[in-house]
């Protein structure tokens, strides 16, 4: 009984059904025959073999050493092992997982079996996740910082405790309003808005209400930012504003912050310039996870970012995909 439900046929079946693609390794000759579905993960032309230095090609170069001397040494593993490592497929990267026994177990006629299994899915999924908890961790260090340089900005700006009380509760509103742009639900229902009110509510916790000089100024356009880009926007401005409260102009009683944004065809450029502040300091010139964020999410509306320390201060040039804006 159990000869016919474990059949070739049947075994063919479970191994399609699970994703399993099929591989051995003459260990004289060093030539890898795979069945069809390996073929398919690998994006190359099926052939009756193949060599590990054909493969080769195919994988992510920056993974390659290493393959090749796990590889290499898989026969002295004892037991079971495992390597996950990136291929090109086209455009493409993917992980793949390929998995054998070592120590010459399995080994029939100089041939040793094993299986590959894309497991792009998997590891995206395993990037995304690391990137969240990167993300948290980064939010939670600047909401430490950002209470304290909203109580010296609420500081600077009033001459009664009663007075700082209203204006640091008003700023952390603002704040948390910045917040919930950012970390909106899918649920949520939000619609389109102009730019330059965007921008306002963003910046509102770090201006100078009651001074006689505005410390923010903002002007740009009426363009409208759609539902989706509202996040993406309001994570790059509270970045930007959160290291200028932290290093920059709006750390200082002198700094000023001017936004201007214009249309240039089919983008939106927006100009961050900061000036009256402290000197730029080595460790915000430095690229850490802010950067990187930055970087990452302006990629989501078809943009750029540069950045310029200048003696004055800080320039960063925000340039926007006019039709992925409203979107």
């Amino acid at each position: 009984m159990s000869d016919k439900v474990w059949d070739t046929e049947r075994l063919r079946v479970a191994t399609e059904a699970g994703g399993i693609a099929l591989w051995s390794w003459n260990v004289d000759t060093d030539r890898i025959t795979m069945d069809e579905r390996a073929f398919e993960i690998w994006g190359i032309p099926q052939k009756s073999d193949i060599t590990f230095e054909e493969l080769s090609a195919r994988i992510h170069p920056p993974d390659l050493d290493m393959v090749r001397e796990a590889f290499s040494s898989t026969r002295d593993i004892r037991g079971a092992w495992e390597i996950d490592f990136r291929i090109l497929h086209g455009n493409e990267v993917r992980w793949v997982s390929a998995r054998g026994r070592g120590d010459d177990q399995g080994i029939v006629d100089r041939i040793m079996y094993g299986v590959f299994l894309d497991v792009t899915f998997r590891k995206t999924a395993e990037e995304d996740r690391e990137l969240v908890a990167r993300e948290m961790n980064h939010r939670i260090k600047n909401l430490f910082s950002l209470a304290s340089a909203l109580a010296s900005i609420a500081s600077r700006s009033t001459v009664t405790k009663e007075a700082m009380f209203e204006d640091l509760t008003r700023r952390l509103r603002g704040l948390a309003a910045a917040h919930d742009l950012i970390l909106a639900g899918t649920n949520d229902q939000r619609h389109a808005v102009v730019l330059e009110d965007l921008l306002k509510v963003l910046l509102q916790a770090y201006s100078f209400k009651n001074s006689s000089t505005e410390n923010v100024s903002i002007s740009a356009p009426e363009v409208m930012v759609g539902e989706r880009s509202m996040t993406s926007i309001a994570m790059l401005i509270h970045e930007l504003a959160t290291n200028s409260a932290k290093y920059g102009a709006l750390s200082a009683d002198t700094g000023r912050l001017v936004l201007v944004c214009h249309e240039e065809g089919d983008e939106v450029k927006l100009v961050w310039n900061e000036s009256g502040g402290p000197p730029p300091l080595e460790e915000a010139r430095h690229t850490g996870f802010g950067s990187v964020m930055t970087d990452r999410v302006i990629k989501q509306i078809d943009g750029s970012i540069t950045r310029n320390w200048t003696d004055q201060g800080l320039i960063v040039t925000l340039r926007m995909s006019k039709a992925l804006l409203g979107v």
